[in-house]
């Protein structure tokens, strides 16, 4: 059962993020953080653990730009398993952020040796950002890569992007593939990925709108 600690972290996530928007919408950030939470409850995660699914990027991406105190912050808030989860889901707490690649193998590395509940809020994390992804690039095609202005929507392109989620599906796959509850989670994921590589390659049509 959720108690008050679920809507008090809620709370938190709201100031956490501001007024930040998903990357080139207008959709608030938070939508994403209820979709991650939503997930994480659904494959049988507890509320610590759907709490570390609504603050998974409070430290990476906080409004306030200082994820070490934000780390601090949802531990004396919300206790250590909580604190150690969103951590580890995190692929810094610097400001400005190191080189995407460089973060992402480091990431990538991190979830080979990850505890379970730390994949469980991953995998959720990365199969509602991959959902979302397939949907705006059956929408927008190629345009879905560019934002206002003709401007790079993400920090890297498309086979950068095609080639770091083949790589989290890969892991998640290796990792959660005899998992008798994240089995399913994990090769949803990989389905997923598996359209995105398609679409991103141009291998079907899309609808321009």
């Amino acid at each position: 059962m959720l108690t008050d600690r679920f809507v008090q972290a809620l709370d938190f996530a709201v100031h956490a993020h501001g007024e930040q928007r998903r990357k080139g919408t207008d959709v608030t950030y938070v939508s994403h953080l209820l979709g991650v939470a939503g997930l994480v409850l659904e494959f049988g995660g507890d509320e610590d653990l759907a709490i570390a699914g609504l603050l998974h990027d409070a430290v990476e991406d906080t409004a306030d730009h200082d994820g070490p105190g934000m780390a601090a912050s949802i531990r004396r808030n919300f206790g250590d398993r909580v604190a150690d989860v969103v951590l580890d889901c995190s692929d810094t707490d610097m400001q400005p952020k190191p080189p995407w690649r460089a973060r992402k193998e480091a990431y990538l590395s991190h979830l080979t040796t990850a505890p379970r509940e730390v994949l469980l809020v991953s995998c959720c994390d990365k199969l509602h950002n991959a959902r979302t992804t397939v949907i705006e690039l059956h929408e927008k095609g190629p345009d879905f890569w560019v934002g206002a202005g003709g401007v790079a929507r993400f920090n890297a392109g498309p086979a950068e992007q095609v080639w770091y989620n083949r790589r989290l599906a890969r892991v998640f796959s290796e990792r959660l593939g005899d998992d008798t509850i994240l089995a399913p989670l994990a090769r949803e994921l990989e389905r997923v990925v598996d359209t995105i590589e398609r679409l991103a390659a141009g291998a079907t049509g899309h609808t321009r709108r």
